[in-house]
């Protein structure tokens, strides 16, 4: 379902920083790969790619079968995605978030869908409600609905549960089982080891730029105890 290949992206300057260097790695339907890597390692630059906000300057991906960077439209309608800094529309209320983003999407009847994602996500208090009025928990569902309203078969999901309580995380991390128990391919971005541990199949690394180590989280943790620990074993001190 995402296919890496020797991505590179390197953002010029005095001194050209190469924040990605040949990065490549796969996700397979009803798995959760996880991308751990310290700040500034290239995880983020990686997944903008992916998504196509971010052009690559070599190699490329394929998302549901469809090229980055010659089927940018049709990878956007096969993926959701969702990270710490996705935006919701502050004078929108959610429905009319979900509904405008059913139309953009092209789905069959915007309106339905919206409604049937409003009663999954326990929206309904607050269907109504400007988004802008919301608080962190409540947009994340908002969030999190508007990255499924076109059923995508996979998501990507960066630093997704900063910022939440404790209650409002739980419901996430059931959400995540529940979409890879449906077949979904997912990619994981977190600084949270035990969401690791608890959430993914497999674990990719990035460190400067690229893939350290591709393994289960099964072998890291018969290897090392911990996925922490085998963490900071690939990255060094």
């Amino acid at each position: 379902m995402i296919e890496v290949s020797q991505l590179v992206k390197v953002f010029p300057g005095p001194t050209p920083v190469r924040a990605v260097d040949g990065v490549s790695f796969e996700v397979h339907a009803g798995e959760v790969v996880g991308l751990l890597g310290v700040n500034g390692a290239g995880k983020t630059t990686t997944l903008r790619m992916l998504v196509t906000l971010l052009q690559p300057d070599s190699g490329t991906a394929r998302i549901n079968g469809h090229d980055i960077r010659s089927s940018p439209d049709q990878v956007r309608g096969s993926l959701g995605f969702l990270s710490v800094t996705t935006g919701l529309y502050e004078r929108l209320t959610a429905r009319e978030m979900l509904v405008s983003f059913g139309y953009l999407q092209g789905v069959d009847d915007p309106r339905g869908r919206a409604e049937a994602l409003i009663e999954r996500f326990d929206i309904t208090d607050f269907a109504d409600q400007r988004c802008g009025r919301l608080s962190t928990g409540m947009k994340q569902k908002v969030s999190i609905a508007r990255s499924l309203v076109h059923d995508p078969p996979v998501l990507i999901l960066d630093e997704p549960t900063v910022g939440l309580d404790v209650l409002v995380s739980q419901s996430f991390l059931q959400f995540v089982e529940s979409a890879r128990d449906d077949g979904r391919a997912i990619i994981y971005s977190t600084h949270m080891m035990s969401e690791v541990e608890r959430l993914c199949d497999r674990v990719c690394i990035i460190h400067e730029g690229k893939i350290q180590g591709d393994t289960t989280v099964e072998a890291m943790m018969t290897q090392h105890g911990s996925v922490e620990r085998a963490f900071l074993a690939a990255v060094g001190p």
